[in-house]
């Protein structure tokens, strides 16, 4: 840590010992927090699930496509994260989380109500806006609820929302789209964040910051300030490489994701109803499984060493790499699915890895603002980036490959897993050259 005198206990000590239990507070906190990120990924995940139908109604190209959930979107959704973040450190974290429910869901309803391509940018930027303020806060909450032995795994829990959430929203959106309309999607699932918005409140009490941490109580009660934490945030070589590997591997989980229905269907053949059962189990049991896994992964590996935070996610995406290329390559689209599963459940092992990370590395009054932070980093690059990136190079391509221009654009984006791989190899270096007390520390 980089700044490690601003720890050392000089008080009472507040941390339970190692062998504390977690209570039914602490899962109920958890499972609430779960379904309320369930529903961000679930609404995140819509645009892209729907993307031919919106792009048949609306008559938008590629390249508006991937504005749309890429650089629109991560505009609000990364920058409005680090007040949000700041924020949440100095207040109730729990009324934040709500607020930014209620914004995010209200923005999908309009999104539902668009008649025209500026009317759903604009709803999109908003969802992003409200989205801002649903994961720095609680990723911070669970570290409050859980000891440090326990986060990783609480974490790994925790983030299973996203796949959840993206098997639900094929499902759930590619059947209603089928049925009925693609607007309706939105307008049922805008319905239900609204409702949850207001529950979480009442399901959710806001726990005390650092009080399984060891930490002296005028530590814990500290508040920290704005510039010391970017400051801090900004000159740990550990959180840097942590952000920026998880951004270049994002790049490629947004890219890929953002246009993977669209793939499947224009190019590969895939009727709607079957992307709403069999890309949605691919989505739902890779990515869980994966994020799972890598749960445990980091729980058990850092244990023995901390460059384990940078070798798993390497490790996993070196595996991903020929899953990934046959599935870009494959003639047909149950070929091509039973591919995917590999890069699927590969390519999530760094998100576990990174939060852990950077919720042990900093203290606990600069959770939220250094969550935000990552989260600035890494969703610029790959939520901004990515899909921005892929739609362009598809429009690109469109000219020399009309009827494949979608398969030479995803082609293009295995140099990132080098770049990816690259960089957590760095961080395990980092973390692998630090003394016994920085590591303690």
């Amino acid at each position: 840590m980089s700044q490690p005198e601003a720890i050392v206990p000089d008080g009472p000590m507040t941390a339970a010992p190692p062998g504390q239990g977690v209570g039914a507070r602490a899962w109920v906190a958890l499972g609430a927090l779960w379904f309320i990120y369930v529903l961000n990924f679930l609404d995140r995940q819509l645009l892209s699930i729907l993307a031919k139908p919106i792009q048949d109604s609306l008559q938008i190209t590629d390249s508006q496509l991937g504005l749309l959930g890429g650089l629109y979107f991560a505009m609000f959704y990364c920058f409005i994260a680090i007040p949000v973040g700041w924020l949440a450190d100095r207040t109730n974290r729990v009324r934040v989380l709500a607020i930014a429910c209620g914004i995010w869901s209200a923005a999908t309803v309009a999104c539902g109500l668009s008649r025209t391509y500026t009317q759903l940018a604009v709803a999109r930027m908003t969802v992003g806006f409200g989205e801002a303020g649903g994961v720095p806060p609680s990723y911070a909450i669970i570290a409050d609820y859980f000891p440090p032995h326990r986060r990783g795994m609480a974490l790994g829990l925790y983030n299973l929302g996203p796949p959840i959430g993206a098997a639900l929203g094929i499902a759930f959106g590619a059947s209603i789209a089928a049925a009925f309309s693609w607007r309706d999607a939105f307008l049922v699932v805008g319905a239900v964040g609204i409702v949850a918005a207001i529950a979480v409140v009442f399901a959710v009490r806001e726990p005390r910051r650092g009080g399984l941490d060891g930490l002296a109580v005028g530590a814990v009660q500290h508040k920290a300030g704005f510039l010391e934490t970017l400051k801090m945030f900004f000159t740990n070589p550990a959180l840097l490489l942590a952000s920026f590997g998880s951004g270049a591997t994002q790049f490629i989980t947004y890219g890929l994701g953002n246009f993977a229905t669209l793939f499947l269907m224009r190019e590969k053949g895939m009727a709607l109803a079957d992307v709403a059962v069999w890309y949605a189990l691919v989505v739902g049991v890779g990515m869980s499984a994966g994020i799972f896994c890598s749960g445990w992964a980091i729980d058990r590996f850092t244990r023995r060493s901390k460059r384990a935070y940078g070798l798993v996610p390497a490790l996993s995406l070196v595996l991903a790499i020929p899953f990934y290329c046959a599935f870009v390559w494959a003639p047909t689209w149950p070929l091509a699915l039973a591919f995917l599963t590999g890069p699927t459940f590969l390519n999530y092992f760094y998100l576990s890895s990174s939060v852990a990370l950077v919720q042990a590395e900093v203290r606990p009054n600069q959770r939220v603002m250094s969550g935000a932070l990552l989260l600035l980093v890494m969703n610029f690059i790959g939520l901004g980036l990515g899909p921005t990136y892929v739609g362009a190079a598809s429009d690109f391509f469109r000219a020399s490959h009309p009827d494949h221009s979608l398969q030479m654009a995803l082609y293009t984006l295995v140099p990132f897993y080098l770049l990816a791989i690259g960089l957590f190899l760095w961080l395990a270096r980092v973390l692998g050259r630090r003394t016994p007390t920085e590591v303690s520390q």
